[in-house]
């Protein structure tokens, strides 16, 4: 780990935050043996980030982290927010933490949200990367890239002074919104861009009782302090204060006590920080061997949905696959393509769908109205992907919509179903993420799917619904599905449906082989 003579690498990773981390995670877990260099010796001491989605810890259950990321007691229902005097003082009015509803409440995963401080997320990742074979190079600072025909050659410096060079295939620039490899590249930002400037003060005090009702954010509304306070539901809190300027311990103290509405609480002052809330996408996800994931992609603002760093990590996993199949030799390198093609329009309507919500519409700078708030189950678990690795998602479709909606449209994540294989109750979404899966309730189909992985030197399993994995429910299959008893859905190696078909055409291998060697852009 401590190597510092030249070494190649297929995947190097700049930075090794959240982001980056993650996709070390994902890239290892895949067998890729990967390299992050990161300039700091650790996390940050303001622990930023905190929620994270159903989807997210989906990703993080399939390879075996779920398990590992602290709980924190109480109920399940969602945080809630609300506009007060002070913590202890008069409480204006509530928000829901998401738009109300009368529709029936599904079960779409088996996974659910959590609520954990980044900086205690982080070393669980460094862990599980390790463990998984990655190379993590904490305290190494990236002086420059070079890219060829073949690869890209980084120049990096140790803490220590040492320079030495890192030969990568492919470069994932996980390295923040001010991305100094973005920047290199000559690649533009658009959006609504610096909406403020704010400072932060991180401390601990004993304010559980505040929490009891379950609202864990506060917007502090008082004629000379508006502000932010929320807790990471570990002891520790931050206030969020306007004003671009310093200030001194003492003024600091006085305004959390101001927030809080007590002086008689012992107050532990932590760390205190700068925040540019900007609203910014890159004009383009990659360039070349170089792909932008993460802040460097899409600066987001905080919001209710996590939008940032639950974007980021999704970025993360979207690309691991495809360099996977490429650098095994399976795939084309053109489907590293759909990586820009699919995740830059997700960044575009999260970018949208923050400014068509409460929390940031008062920054709408035009006469034109908000665009309409689309569910949160839509936005989290039903947004569609349109590239070349996806058959049947033309531009007529939303955006985004419930799964249930969908009913098994191609472009958009295969649904959780409920099944028994074996003696255990387990979610489709189990049977995902290794590599190409055709499921069908038809046992034709299990030749068919052999021939074609033969053909094309691909891994497909195949799942005989019923048999290999059986519906709880075999109705909800078919309707979350959308295939007959002799259709079948072809999923992707991040659970996404790329192909299907709602009944058996009369040249099976034909069609199956056609349609996956599309969409895996296979080499064979």
């Amino acid at each position: 780990m401590t190597s510092t003579h030249d070494i190649d690498t297929p995947v190097l990773v700049v930075g090794g935050s959240l982001v980056g981390l993650s996709a070390a995670v994902f890239l290892a877990w895949r067998g890729v043996p990967t390299v992050v260099v990161e300039k700091h010796a650790g996390s940050a001491a303001h622990p930023r980030a905190i929620g994270y989605t159903t989807r997210t810890l989906e990703l993080f259950r399939a390879v075996g982290l779920d398990s590992a990321i602290p709980v924190i007691p109480g109920d399940s229902k969602p945080p809630g927010r609300a506009r007060v005097e002070s913590l202890a003082g008069q409480r204006i009015t509530e928000y829901p933490w998401t738009p109300p509803t009368d529709r029936p409440r599904l079960e779409y995963s088996l996974s659910k949200a959590i609520a954990v401080a980044q900086d205690r997320l982080e070393p669980l990742l460094r862990a599980k990367a390790l463990e998984l074979g990655a190379d993590l190079r904490p305290g190494t600072t990236l002086l420059g890239l070079a890219q060829d025909v073949d690869g890209v050659t980084a120049t990096v410096r140790r803490a220590d002074g040492q320079e030495y060079r890192i030969r990568a295939r492919y470069v994932i620039a996980a390295d923040g919104a001010r991305s100094p490899i973005r920047e290199s590249l000559g690649i533009g930002r658009d959006g609504r861009g610096l909406l403020s400037v704010q400072r932060s003060v991180l401390f601990r005090a004993d304010l559980d009782e505040y929490l009891r009702d379950g609202i864990v954010q506060f917007e502090i509304d008082q004629p000379d302090l508006q502000a932010f306070l929320t807790t990471y539901s570990d002891g520790r809190w931050v206030l969020m204060a306007p004003g671009d300027y310093d200030r001194e311990e003492s003024e600091w103290r006085g305004l959390i006590e101001k927030a809080i509405g007590r002086t008689d609480l012992d107050i532990e002052i932590l760390t205190t920080g700068r925040w540019e809330l900007a609203a910014l996408i890159a004009d383009r996800f990659s360039d070349g061997r170089v792909f932008l994931a993460g802040d460097a992609a899409h600066q987001l603002p905080p919001n209710r949905g996590g939008y940032g760093a639950n974007t980021g990590i999704e970025d993360a996993h979207n690309l691991a696959w495809k360099l996977a199949e490429v650098l095994a030799g399976r795939s084309d390198p053109s489907l590293l393509g759909t990586y820009d093609a699919e995740r830059r329009p997700i960044a575009l309507l999260r970018h949208e769908q923050i400014f068509a919500r409460a929390d940031y519409k008062a920054h709408l700078t035009t006469d034109a109205p908000a665009a309409e708030v689309i569910d949160d189950d839509a936005m989290e678990l039903g947004q569609l992907y349109r590239s070349a690795a996806v058959l049947g998602a033309g531009p007529e479709l939303p955006r985004a919509q419930r799964p249930e909606q969908w009913a098994g449209q191609p472009g958009t994540r295969a649904p959780h179903v409920r099944v028994r294989a074996g003696d255990r109750e387990i979610s489709t979404l189990d049977l995902f993420q290794r590599g190409w899966v055709l499921l069908s309730e038809d046992a034709d189909w299990s030749t068919t799917a052999a021939a074609a992985a033969d053909k094309l030197g691909l891994e497909v399993t195949f799942v005989h619904i019923g048999v290999d994995a059986e519906p709880v429910d075999p109705q909800a299959f078919r309707d979350f599905y959308g295939i007959g008893a002799n259709g079948a859905t072809l999923v992707r190696p991040d659970g996404y449906i790329a192909w299907r078909t709602t009944d058996r055409p009369a040249d099976a291998a034909g069609v199956f082989v056609a349609a996956l060697a599309e969409v895996s852009a296979a080499v064979s």
